[in-house]
């Protein structure tokens, strides 16, 4: 009985296991302050892709207040979010696929 709760709850996991895009991560945390091609109140993703490794995406989204400095930003208004690796990786992705666009 307990093996067939075990092997039933994994498969029902599996089922229900969806990948998260970073259109996904950026429609529900950046779109009020960024834009993909355009300024906003933040850089547009183009421009940070221009400028930025993957891991300094990923520094500078997980502790802004400790990164900004190291960017030459005299100042860092980016809200601090609470992101898991599963989401980090993904914006950071997204970002990065705007390297070279206008």
């Amino acid at each position: 009985m307990k093996k067939t709760f075990i092997l039933i709850f994994l498969f029902s996991s599996v089922l229900f296991c969806k990948e998260i895009t970073g259109k996904e991560v950026f429609q529900t945390y950046c779109w009020g302050c960024h834009h993909q091609t355009a300024m906003a109140f933040g850089p547009p993703f183009t421009q940070i892709a221009a400028k930025r490794s993957k891991s300094q995406i990923i520094a500078y989204i997980s502790s802004p207040k400790s990164m900004y400095k190291q960017f030459g930003y005299k100042r860092s208004v980016m809200t601090q979010l609470h992101l898991s690796p599963a989401e980090l990786n993904a914006i950071s992705d997204y970002i990065l696929s705007y390297k070279g666009k206008k």
